[in-house]
């Protein structure tokens, strides 16, 4: 009898065993799953690593790779803005940029991460970024940090649309080169959203 009952507590206790290293497991790759910021991308289509690894290409790479460090130029001058600018028209143009900008940073970080890519770091702009179409250079930069008033509205926007309209060309080629959806989609709303602030700016300026 005891030996019979030993092996019910054994075989008890594996099943115990077993069936908590399962719920283990499970919590597991629950908490996995859900990290970072790849959480955010779990609803979409895109979210698992095998389907978003067969639906990018080095274009989409390419494409959020540089949307990086160009829109983080971007939220900078716009930035300048509220403590700068005269003109009303300016400092909405400018938090409209920011507002827009911002966000799809986060998401074309996501989009690199999912894909095993490095997102390129804050210094990287200085070295690697100036041969992007629209950049400004540190002298640009600095002349703008350095101007207020009307003086500083003029030169934001014809920096801004020298900006966008490299961003529109980028955006452009993601169109017609990549293949992810998502970024296809983004790069299709940056030309409209983009062409449209480029022809305010234009009539602010007094062009045609």
């Amino acid at each position: 009898m005891i030996s019979k009952r030993s092996l019910l507590c054994r075989s008890a206790a594996a099943t115990v065993a077993v069936s908590a290293a399962l719920v283990l497991a499970a919590c597991g790759n629950g908490n996995d799953a859900s990290a970072g910021h790849n959480g955010h991308t779990a609803t979409s289509p895109s979210a698992s690593a095998p389907i978003s690894q067969g639906q990018h290409n080095a274009a989409d790479v390419a494409f959020a790779k540089g949307m990086i460090p160009h829109h983080r130029q971007a939220i900078e001058m716009a930035g300048l803005a509220p403590s700068r600018a005269q003109s009303a028209e300016v400092k909405k143009l400018a938090e409209d940029i920011r507002k827009a900008q911002d966000p799809e940073i986060k998401t074309l970080s996501g989009w690199l991460t999912s894909w095993g890519e490095q997102v390129p770091a804050e210094g990287e702009m200085d070295h690697s970024a100036h041969g992007m179409a629209g950049m400004m250079s540190p002298q640009e930069m600095e002349k703008l940090k350095n101007s207020s008033g009307a003086a500083f509205d003029t030169a934001f926007m014809e920096l801004m649309i020298k900006h966008h309209e490299g961003a529109v060309e980028m955006a452009k080629a993601e169109k017609a080169q990549g293949v992810f959806p998502d970024a296809k989609t983004m790069a299709d709303a940056i030309v409209t959203a983009q062409s449209a602030e480029i022809e305010q700016m234009n009539k602010l300026l007094g062009r045609s």
